[in-house]
């Protein structure tokens, strides 16, 4: 398979960084973004340690700006990019009639409103160059919802909307679109969760165990090499068997 230049939003986090392994592993040239410069480079530093090279741009995703200019950074560093992650997210959880504007505006931003923002200033190069392998990673509760995530599954589900919108006018491109919605992940935020609201969550799931960041990566690998270019408008749950619908 030949070598590309990927960029996955939100990279350093848990599932992020089993992604960037991933497409590293797999031959790729990746690059990701950061807001806190010591925090980023530190992270660097953790992969060149286990033999990973990844380039990095410094931006928050939910700026149109910002994202624009990480894009162009990491395309002076690496080339123009072939595959992009959209796996930026954060959560901010109320119930909806305690909500606060902020709290709507800040998840919709970065979850929902980056998908746009990071896409648009590489989408063209992809036409231009009639190939490109765009990824979502959504979630769970935007597929069923949540009790206290009214934000967070409406700016998930939204990201399949954008997904299958975008599908539809690139394929004629090369360029395929999917979304990957995974459970709920043992990653750091999630072990944070006391021990035995934990154990109710893993009692719903059909596994009977939270999943890998590793799985998830896998799931987007599976959608980037040239032999996945009829799939695309696709979703690909990745929940243990939590919720099972079409």
């Amino acid at each position: 398979m030949q070598s590309r230049v990927a960029l996955v939003t939100g990279g350093t986090g848990g599932i992020g960084t089993s992604i960037v392994q991933r497409l590293a592993q797999m031959g790729h040239r990746v690059a990701t973004n950061y807001r806190d410069e010591a925090k980023g480079r530190a992270w660097q530093a953790q992969m060149k340690g286990l033999g990973i090279d990844v380039a990095l741009a410094q931006g928050d995703v939910s700026s149109p700006e910002q994202a624009e200019a990480l894009v162009r950074n990491v395309e002076s560093q690496l080339g123009p990019v072939d595959i992009l992650v959209n796996n930026a997210g954060i959560t901010r959880d109320s119930t909806f009639h305690r909500m606060t504007p902020e709290q709507w505006t800040d998840v919709i931003g970065t979850n929902l409103n980056s998908c746009f923002n990071v896409t648009r200033p590489v989408i063209e190069g992809m036409r231009e160059r009639k190939w490109g392998r765009i990824v979502q990673i959504s979630s769970i509760n935007g597929q069923k919802g949540q009790y206290g995530q009214a934000n967070y599954a409406a700016a998930k589900a939204g990201m399949h909307g954008f997904t299958i919108s975008l599908a539809q006018e690139n394929a004629k491109f090369g360029i395929t679109v999917n979304t990957v919605s995974p459970g709920y992940i043992a990653t750091d935020m999630v072990m944070a969760v006391p021990e035995e609201v934990r154990n109710k969550i893993v009692a719903q799931i059909p596994t009977g165990r939270l999943g890998n960041p590793e799985e998830i990566a896998y799931a987007v690998g599976f959608f980037i090499p040239d032999e996945a270019g009829w799939i695309t408008g696709a979703n690909l749950s990745a929940n243990g068997g939590q919720y099972m619908g079409w």
